[in-house]
């Protein structure tokens, strides 16, 4: 009710049409904005809920289900796999979590367009948008829609067997039941080893160069991504106007097919051409240094700020310093309008006002969001000076920016999506077999503690602080921010992941140098050249067979004869 006090106060000013009371209307208009003010003042705050301890539940319960199948279970796929397969279907795996997030992108856009107390409220009474920045889309549908979809998805999981045979030995029956016979015994030791091995592992894992720098890499890349992804929407909001439902539809329409296509592409040329670690390192590197650079192109991409009087620019239109902006202004200053809602209008000139009051309007007309408001003595144009609710539209030219920032966007994903699988076959292939999975759950484990929770902490902290308006709670205290400072905005969210991931190409240089004279694990893990030549040994057996029998045959003839 807070964000509505403008309005009613223009209520009680419509109702004194003549000019005789005005002083009368400013004198109720004050007094009852002071009683307002002091009853807010006394209000109780509410009992503040705990539904966000279920949030949080489900979040762990969430990942820890999902460890198997993402972290062990590529490890899975490359133990399992032929070397030259592997690539291929772990490209498949990461499109298969790349392909989730469009989905779950689009099912959000959908939600963000239905209000949060849909059912619970007339929505046909609302009076803002969802372009406005108080909007709030129904966010818990999304949860009710996913979790119904992981528990079906989850049943075919208990169908799968225990154990599967190395890929090229399903048609050898005998080989896959020694096998099997070998990696029960196998685990039975390793079982009886895991203590006594893990600090061993750990040690090794800590003293391979390689691995360690790749960290190092993940680390810093995925800190700039993390703080990328998780802005970006508010980014297209508050540089190119958007609503919030649009700007996820676009990212999950423009970023998210490209990456699919660039993970299964990487998967292929490894597959194809047979690379090797040294050159998938190569490939990588370079593939994720042409992409760095074409990133810079994002710096030129601008829109000014929405003009905003008293924000943003004077109350005659001229653009002004953002920190020293002066709310009131002399068309306004008998209206005692209040400094701190954010109830933005439109004016036919083109210019925003941050409430119907502060642009100095009179009159109203219409209901919910088609609320017109006329007579406004701070709108100078010629005629009738009305304004409509909501922001300004940023113009044609904006919308220009917005277009060429997206197709750079699906450009840059492709590319950075080429690298992808070819630098996470260097960490699979850097390491010993038998450190694999745990090499691939520590790799996991630093990225999320290292840049998973932290980026967007430091990341938003340095994005509040461009802001330039804060909303107000209903006692008072600071909501959340209206309208940020667009141009410190764009620096902050273009430069400081450009920051990281600059930095984050001197361990890869280093790699590249390091692997000229490092000497790999074999490339074909020694499970795989031992079933393999197991298999061999087999085949060579039954043909040594087959020929003695052909000789004792024709000896036989030669007898009888």
């Amino acid at each position: 009710m807070f964000d509505y006090g403008p309005r009613v106060f223009l209520t009680i000013t419509t109702s004194f049409p003549h000019e005789p009371v005005a002083k009368i209307r400013r004198h109720l208009l004050s007094w009852v904005w002071k009683l307002y003010l002091k009853r807010s003042k006394k209000c109780v705050k509410e009992v503040k809920s705990l539904m966000w301890v279920y949030v949080l539940v489900g979040n762990i319960i969430r990942g820890i289900g999902e460890t198997p199948i993402m972290p062990l279970g590529i490890s899975y796929i490359e133990d399992f796999a032929k070397s030259e397969n592997s690539p291929l279907y772990i490209g498949f795996i990461e499109t298969g979590a790349i392909i989730g997030p469009l989905i779950g992108l689009s099912l959000a856009s959908f939600c963000a367009n239905i209000y949060v107390d849909t059912g619970s409220v007339n929505t046909d009474d609302l009076t803002i948008t969802p372009t406005d920045t108080r909007w709030v889309g129904a966010w818990w549908f999304g949860f009710l829609v996913c979790a119904g979809v992981n528990v079906l998805t989850a049943i075919p999981f208990f169908f799968l067997p225990k154990t599967l045979p190395k890929e090229g030995l399903e048609d050898n029956a005998e080989t896959i039941t020694n096998v099997k016979e070998e990696k029960q015994r196998e685990g039975n030791k390793k079982r009886d080893r895991i203590t006594k091995d893990f600090l061993p592992f750990m040690k090794s894992l800590l003293c391979n160069p390689i691995y360690m720098l790749f960290i190092l890499i993940s680390v810093l890349q995925f800190n700039a991504f993390a703080s990328m992804f998780s802005f970006m929407p508010k980014y297209l909001e508050q540089h190119y106007g958007k609503s919030t439902s649009d700007a996820i539809f676009l990212i999950g329409i423009y970023n998210l097919p490209p990456i699919c296509i660039g993970y299964i592409v990487g998967g292929l040329i490894m597959k194809k051409f047979k690379i090797t670690v040294k050159q998938a390192a190569h490939i990588g590197c370079w593939f994720s240094l042409t992409e760095y650079l074409l990133y810079f192109s994002c710096f030129f991409m601008i829109c000014d700020n929405s003009s905003v009087a008293g924000i943003t620019a004077s109350y005659k239109g001229m653009q002004q310093d953002l920190h020293v902006g002066n709310i009131h202004a002399d068309c306004n200053k008998d209206c005692n309008c209040p400094s701190k809602i954010w109830d933005p209008v439109c004016g036919n000139n083109g210019l925003s006002y941050m409430s119907a009051c502060l642009a100095g309007c009179e009159a109203s007309s219409g209901t919910g969001i088609n609320m017109v408001f006329q007579n406004c003595s701070c709108i100078q144009t010629p005629g009738n000076s009305s304004a409509v609710l909501g922001l300004c539209d940023k113009g044609r030219d904006c919308s220009m920016m917005l277009q060429y920032f997206l197709i750079l966007s699906v450009i840059s994903s492709f590319i950075y999506s080429l690298s992808a699988i070819p630098g996470y076959m260097v960490l699979l292939r850097s390491i010993k077999p038998e450190e694999k999975s745990l090499g691939v759950g520590l790799h996991a484990f630093c990225t999320r503690v290292f840049a998973g929770i932290p980026a967007p902490i430091y990341f938003g902290a340095l994005v509040d602080s461009t802001c330039l308006h804060w909303g107000t709670l209903k006692c008072g205290e600071s909501g959340a921010c209206r309208i940020y400072d667009s141009t410190n905005f764009r620096y902050i969210y273009l430069g400081l992941p450009a920051a990281l991931r600059g930095s984050s190409y001197i361990p890869a240089f280093l790699i590249l140098i390091i692997l000229r004279k490092y000497h790999l694990p074999k490339e074909n893990a020694s499970s795989e050249t031992t079933l393999e030549a197991k298999f061999t040994e087999k085949e060579n057996e039954g043909k040594e067979m087959d020929q003695n029998s052909k000789v004792l045959n024709n000896e036989e003839l030669k007898t009888k004869l």
